[in-house]
């Protein structure tokens, strides 16, 4: 259970992964509701990490695996197409290291850094249609849907 707001609500994650706030306990026990949108900014930041993490770990595989199998599988790759590539592969990991680092100071501000989160998942979510519309719709579910998800809850904390 992890405290998440000031009225003393707390997150509950049950096994499908649900978001559920309990509040004080009712005559047959507690209650449990949907989480309600303005209700925590845990979820905010827990989304804001899971991007920030994604994006290191985009980092590392394209700056330093791109020229392995592990590399040639994650973006399907042949082993020639990614020997004459390594080197923008690895300037876009650079750029995917930025986005990540840019989420992590904003949340290391605390609340001054939201504006900071706000434009690095912003950048986060229009390099991630830009990608999917050139290069591959996997780009949309791995880079642009979580950075969506995260402004949402964002937005809404």
């Amino acid at each position: 259970m992890l405290k998440c707001s000031e009225s003393g609500d707390a997150i509950i994650a049950n096994m499908s992964s649900r978001f559920w706030v309990k509040r004080e306990r009712g005559p047959d026990g507690p209650r449990f509701f949907p989480l309600p949108a303005g209700d925590c900014k845990m979820l905010a930041t827990i989304l804001v990490a899971i991007v920030a993490l994604i994006h290191l770990y985009i980092l590392v595989l394209e700056m330093f695996l791109w020229n392995t199998k592990t590399g040639h599988k994650a973006f399907n790759l042949s082993p020639d197409f990614a020997r004459d590539t390594r080197v923008l592969a690895a300037n876009q990991g650079l750029y995917n290291g930025f986005l990540a680092a840019g989420l992590l100071w904003g949340l290391w501000l605390g609340e001054s850094g939201v504006p900071v989160v706000f434009f690095f998942l912003t950048c986060v979510l229009i390099a991630g249609i830009y990608g999917a519309m050139t290069a591959s719709r996997k780009i949309l579910y791995v880079q642009a849907l979580p950075a969506l998800a995260a402004l949402i809850a964002l937005w809404l904390r």
